[in-house]
Order: structure tokens, then C-alpha cells, then sequence
């Protein structure tokens, strides 16, 4: 079998299919491909977000808790766990390469491709498309892009708070069409590999599609499908419509539909690569899997954005969906999974046997069980400019319950799903025995009882773009 694993960054899983809470946004692509696969609706990552949950994606091994003191200079990120994967660590790429698979990665995920980073070992062809947020690509003083840059700021400008913007419109200056887009690019480019790849069978693939990340900024008309008749400034980096305060109600709503139309928009690349594989007539001979790294709050608690203060599922949760060319369609598994669920489920699939933290899914689909485990930990990393810091949930059928990891005490909370599946009421004062429970299933994890100091030390470094756009001087 080849296999072909496409994973989108900040998708929401409960966008794609009929019951979900946005399920109103537009992707008959991934609906199609839902229908036609094993969709596990209780996937949860296990240590997130973006660098943290793909190495346990490429390794099966937890990322959480934080533990490895890798040199991090050249990453600008001041995260727990966001570094290289351990040398000790095999991943997927190399077991495959090693069988005698072609491997292949394409991505603009570009954390994975930073200095001191190693996401590319195993694959014996890759492709890094340049540009999204503050990959330092191109340079100059942002002078040539500050008409574009009103149209996403609060005026006067405050060029010393937009490095990130700012870096990213230099990026995408010579963006002429919506083939230009980095979306489109990556599924583009992964397509052209899917044809050089066809006469050198069984390969392997990881298409990464950074967006639908921040900036949210998909072509005008995506966005005008949510929010039609709007003449106000487009946000696409939602913070800035912060800076003076709340924005106005008009402006969250063009924010929301901005974030609706980009997911639209990876949709419809998503189908291009899809189409590449029937026009190749793939389909029966090919494992197809999606999945996301995270989701993102869309004003569901009042403001957009995801962090380790927001262990919610809109957050927390992701897609998981299998297609496999003898594999039930339109089956839906409820049993908790976890991202670092993904690897050995591929070994699995593909007739090896792979021991590592995460477990094999595929009795779940087969009948053989109901269930592998009776509750998920996520651990999501929290910034800092020293010593590791991070937040972490602990769910079951009834419970969430999050605390911080090195200070138990700071903000923990409890929520009763089934009367309160929103998450919105904490009720952490009222059931000792479950926070105690959830304490214990939590410290299992660490190896070490709360509150657990992780030894981990962050880069202090700013981002190279930071660094330039606050030291210059502007005449606005």
C-alpha cells in the first residue's frame, strides 16, 4: 500500500460533515472524503500545538511532558517542547525509506524547517514552500507594503507591534492569482510528486499545509461568501483588530468570515490533490489519512485564538480520518485517540509492527474493541522566556479538568460535560474526589506528582523580523 497523510494546520474538526458546530462552513472536498473513510470523532491531540504535536505525529513517542534541552537559537519561539526530535526518536519517514518505500514531504509549515530543526529526516525527497508568517523570505524596510499594510492595521500604523505582518506581506508581494497562494502551492507541488511517485510504488507522503493558521487571508471572495457587503479594514491577523480595544461587532463578524473562507479555500486544494490521485487511479492501492494539529477559538468564549488557557475542544481536538481502499466508509468511531495514535496505526496498516507510546486504532474500527483508553491527556505548551511552562488536560466521558503543570493551584478548572458541553462553568470547587482522580491520571503522565517543574529552558531570542521592524524608524 502507499500512503498518503495530509495534515492542516488550525483546522477545526468540527467544521468538515453535517453535525458539527461549523459544519455551515463549505468543504465538500473533505465532506467526500469523510463519507468515504473511518472518521474517529474523539481525537484529541496529545501535545500541542504546532512543532510539538507533529513530532508525536512522526514518531509516535509523546511529546508531552516537556523534557529535551535542545539548542533552540534560530527557532524564535518561546514555547515549551518546540524543538528538533530526539535522535533517539525513529520516525515514520525512516521506518518506511527503510522498507523500501519512496518518501516524500511537502510542506510550508515553516517552524519544521528552521535552523536546528530535523522534520525532514526519512524523506528521500522534500519540498519547503517559502513565505507564511514570519519566514524571513524577503526583505526590505516595509515602506513598499504599507498601503497594503492599512488595510489590515489600525491607522496611524504602529509598525514596531506588526513585525510578523509586516514580513509576511514582503512575502507575498509578487502574488498575482490564487495559484500564487501558499495553499495552493503546497497542494500544487504535491500533486506534481504524486506523478513522479506513480512508477516508483509504495511510497509514503506528508503533505502540511500551513493554513488555515493566521494570517487568515484567503482571496477576497472566500471571505465575502460569509460576510458579503463589507467595506471595513480585513484583519487577517485578528490581534490587530485589538489595539485600541474591542473591535466593532461588524469587524469580528468580517474576522470570523475571513477564518470560514480560508478553510474553504484549503478545501477546494485539498480536491485538487484528491483529483490527482483518481486521475492517477490510486485509489486501490492507497491509504489516504487528514488530519490537523489543532483547532482555534472562533469568539466561541468571547475571542479568537488558541493557547494553553484554551483546553477546549474547539482547541484540542482534531480531525482523524482513514481512507483505506478495503476500509468501511462513513464509519464513525467514538473511542478516545490521541495524534500519537497515528503512527503505529500506519505501521499497522501498512503490515509492521511498531512499538511506541501511542497504540494501533484499528481494533477499534474492526469490531475488536470498543475502547483503548477511558480518558485522554493533552499537554499544550505555554510561552515563556525560561524555564518550561504549559497547561494540561485531563478528559473523560464526564470530565475536563486543566490545570497548570508547575502551578496547580493558578486557575484550574473543572467542567461537567454532559450538563455544560461548552465548557463555560467551572465547577472545580465542588468535586474534590474527580479533581483527585484527574490529579493521579495527570501525574501519571509526568512521572512526578503537581506541581511538576519540567527542565526544559526556552530560547529568549526575538524573531529576526521582530528584531528589525522595532528597531526602525518610521515617518507615518
Amino acid at each position: 500500500m502507499n500512503l498518503i497523510c495530509i495534515c492542516l494546520d488550525t483546522f477545526r474538526a468540527d467544521i468538515v460533515g453535517n453535525n458539527g458546530k461549523m459544519s455551515f462552513v463549505k468543504t465538500p472536498n473533505l465532506d467526500a472524503l469523510a463519507r468515504d473513510s473511518v472518521c474517529f470523532d474523539r481525537a484529541f491531540g496529545e501535545g500541542q500545538p504546532t512543532l510539538q504535536i507533529r513530532r508525536a505525529m512522526f514518531t509516535g513517542r509523546r511529546s508531552f511532558p516537556w523534557r529535551y534541552n535542545f539548542d533552540r537559537r534560530g527557532h524564535w519561539h518561546h514555547a515549551s517542547g518546540w524543538h528538533k526530535i530526539p535522535p533517539e526518536q525513529d520516525t515514520i519517514a525512516e521506518m518506511l525509506l527503510s522498507r523500501g518505500y519512496m518518501t516524500c514531504l511537502v510542506a510550508d509549515t515553516y517552524h519544521m524547517f528552521k535552523s536546528t530543526m530535523n522534520y525532514v529526516r526519512g524523506f528521500a525527497a522534500y519540498d519547503f514552500i517559502r513565505g507564511q508568517e514570519s519566514d524571513n523570505l524577503r526583505a526590505g524596510n516595509g515602506k513598499q507594503i504599507e498601503e497594503n499594510l492599512k488595510q489590515h492595521v489600525r491607522e496611524p500604523v504602529n509598525w514596531r507591534r506588526h513585525g510578523t505582518l509586516i514580513q509576511y506581506l514582503l512575502n507575498m508581494q509578487d502574488r498575482k492569482s490564487e495559484d500564487d497562494y501558499l495553499c495552493a502551492r503546497v497542494f500544487q507541488s504535491a500533486s506534481r510528486y504524486l506523478e513522479d511517485m506513480k512508477d516508483c510504488q509504495p511510497f509514503f507522503m506528508w503533505v502540511d499545509s500551513f493554513d488555515p493558521h493566521e494570517p487568515w487571508d484567503p482571496p477576497k471572495a472566500y471571505a465575502d461568501k460569509y460576510c458579503p457587503d463589507y467595506s471595513g479594514k480585513d484583519f487577517i491577523m485578528p490581534g490587530a483588530a485589538y489595539e485600541d480595544g474591542q473591535p466593532a461587532d461588524e469587524e469580528k463578524e468580517r474576522i470570523k468570515a475571513l477564518y470560514f473562507g480560508e478553510a474553504t479555500f484549503v478545501d477546494k486544494w485539498v480536491g485538487h490533490l484528491l483529483n490527482k490521485i483518481d486521475e492517477l487511479k490510486l485509489w486501490d492501492d492507497t491509504i489516504v489519512m487528514l488530519t490537523c494539529d489543532h483547532g482555534t477559538q472562533i469568539m466561541d468564549h468571547g475571542s479568537f485564538g488558541k493557547g494553553a488557557n484554551k483546553l477546549h475542544p474547539f482547541n484540542t481536538r482534531i480531525m482523524w480520518y482513514v481512507k483505506h481502499p478495503d476500509g468501511p466508509k462513513d464509519k464513525h468511531i467514538n473511542g478516545f485517540v490521541q495524534s500519537h495514535d497515528i503512527v503505529p496505526t500506519m505501521m499497522y496498516l501498512l503490515g509492521h509492527d511498531y512499538i511506541c507510546d501511542g497504540m494501533n486504532v484499528w481494533p477499534l474500527v474492526t469490531g475488536e474493541t470498543d475502547t483503548l483508553r477511558d480518558h485522554v491527556v493533552t499537554g499544550w505548551a505555554g510561552w515563556s522566556n525560561g524555564p518550561a511552562l504549559g497547561r494540561a488536560s485531563v478528559r473523560d466521558d464526564e470530565w475536563n479538568y486543566t490545570v497548570e503543570v508547575g502551578q496547580p493551584e493558578k486557575n484550574p478548572e473543572l467542567f461537567h460535560l454532559p450538563s455544560d458541553p461548552d465548557e463555560r462553568n467551572n465547577v472545580i470547587n465542588h468535586h474534590p474526589d474527580v479533581v483527585t482522580r484527574q490529579k493521579d491520571r495527570l501525574e501519571a503522565v509526568l512521572g512526578h506528582p503537581l506541581p511538576a517543574v519540567q527542565n526544559e529552558v526556552c530560547d529568549s531570542n526575538a524573531p529576526p523580523p521582530g528584531v528589525k521592524y522595532r528597531a526602525m524608524k518610521y515617518d507615518v
